[in-house]
């Protein structure tokens, strides 16, 4: 008797003739499938996700993704793939090849301030994509996040926790949002909130788009010993209409390039720790542990 999955996947040692001149096909209907896979998860995703949702090794998702890159219809990334611009149709999604480069480096950043066992929120948007990317290399994290992307990347990995808020899945942002999506978060208290911005003003602060990612990004920082803003040097100067959060509300802000005097000035009245891709990560950890260290004198000083 022929093995079931022989007639279901066009496999095995019973394929039949037909099946075995249309090798081409084969290729061509599973870049197909692949493609339609990527669509159905938001534009991304890894290449041992997509192996598990189209039930083929790894190596053959790499084969095909290869093929697929050399007529521009996917970019490779770190253990994943995304659709070009042309073929996406999540918003989120076209903006993960902008300045690509500068997040990776922002990201090696984060990384360095998160300890293995660490809890965090992580907001919707391109630079929190890349965040997660890199805390992979972590193990046992607790992660809350809206984010589809992020949770994708993070879950069934080095044994973490990954809980995603529920609410009303908004598509140009690739996330959940709502009433119910920040009564879901106001259950957690965790050691970061990771958050982004699409826009920042040295008077206003962190600016963003969205009425709702902003309310959420609020009730993220209320919720996390410490907050993190991360975005490159091209949202400096830029205009947004909706305040993310008060400015000093943030304790840390992560950039590709040093800022502007006058910037820099801002950071400084708001008391926020500027790290920059160009310092090593140690000085972040440092900084962290300096922050670690004044709370603790904070807390002794009031049990006193």
């Amino acid at each position: 008797m022929k093995p079931i999955w022989s007639f279901a996947m066009g496999l095995g040692p019973e394929t039949s003739t037909k099946q075995k001149k249309s090798s081409g096909e084969r290729k061509t209907h599973r870049a197909l499938e692949l493609l339609e896979t990527l669509r159905r998860l938001g534009g991304s995703a890894r290449t041992s996700h997509l192996a598990d949702i189209m039930n083929v090794s790894e190596e053959t998702i790499r084969r095909t993704v290869k093929k697929l890159s050399r007529d521009g219809t996917v970019s490779r990334a770190h253990g994943g793939v995304y659709l070009a611009l042309e073929h996406s149709s999540s918003p989120i999604h076209l903006r993960i090849r902008d300045q690509a480069d500068q997040k990776f480096k922002m990201a090696a950043i984060l990384l360095g301030m998160v300890d293995d066992g660490s809890s965090l929120f992580l907001d919707v948007g391109s630079t929190t994509i890349f965040a997660a990317e890199a805390l992979r290399a972590k193990k046992n994290l607790t992660i809350v996040t809206n984010s589809l992307s992020v949770a994708q990347i993070l879950m069934n990995h080095n044994q973490n926790r990954v809980f995603v808020a529920g609410g009303e899945l908004e598509n140009t942002l690739g996330g959940t949002f709502g009433s119910a999506t920040q009564k879901f978060v106001e259950k957690f208290t965790l050691d970061f909130a990771i958050l982004s911005s699409i826009a920042i003003d040295e008077k206003r602060g962190f600016l963003l788009d969205n009425s709702l990612e902003a309310e959420l990004a609020q009730t993220y920082i209320s919720q996390a010993r410490k907050s993190v803003m991360m975005a490159d040097s091209t949202k400096i100067g830029q205009r947004a209409p909706i305040i993310s959060c008060p400015p000093r509300d943030i304790d840390f802000f992560i950039t590709d390039r040093p800022l502007q005097p006058n910037f820099a000035r801002a950071m400084e009245k708001w008391e926020i720790q500027v790290i920059t891709a160009q310092e090593k990560t140690v000085d972040a950890n440092n900084a962290l542990a300096s922050e670690k260290s004044q709370d603790l004198q904070q807390k002794k000083k009031k049990r006193k």
